[in-house]
């Protein structure tokens, strides 16, 4: 059996409540919203591969392969799908921008998200 992706919103959380030292609230956030997205991606990507018929690519166009075949699924997976697409662009967010606004909020918002997304996935 392959990595649980689901550790990464354990390890987001603890991101989220500075579980350690040597990094600034700020690094620690960014960290946590990177890692719930990942939690929350692969684990939908591999449920959807078993479960839902999705083929990935081993590309980086998997991301948008994959809401859009959930979004062909219907029903929650199209909530699922919306989800994934804000963790991302909230996880590009802080992977990338030099100032995140309200960046608490955001990771908490983040975690949430990646929780419900995880929900769908036994």
């Amino acid at each position: 059996m392959g990595f649980d992706w689901k550790e990464f919103l354990a390890l987001a959380q603890d991101f989220e409540n500075r579980i350690g030292a040597g990094y600034s609230d700020e690094a620690s956030n960014r960290a946590a919203v990177s890692r719930a997205y990942y939690a929350a991606f692969c684990t939908v990507r591999n449920y959807a591969e078993a479960n839902l018929g999705f083929q990935r690519t081993g590309t980086p166009q998997d991301h948008e392969l994959l809401r859009r075949h959930l979004r062909q699924q219907g029903g929650v997976w199209t909530n699922v799908a919306a989800y994934l697409r804000e963790l991302r662009a909230w996880r590009n967010q802080c992977d990338y921008d030099d100032v995140v606004p309200n960046l608490p909020a955001l990771t908490s918002a983040a975690l949430g998200r990646a929780a419900i997304v995880l929900s769908y996935c036994p």
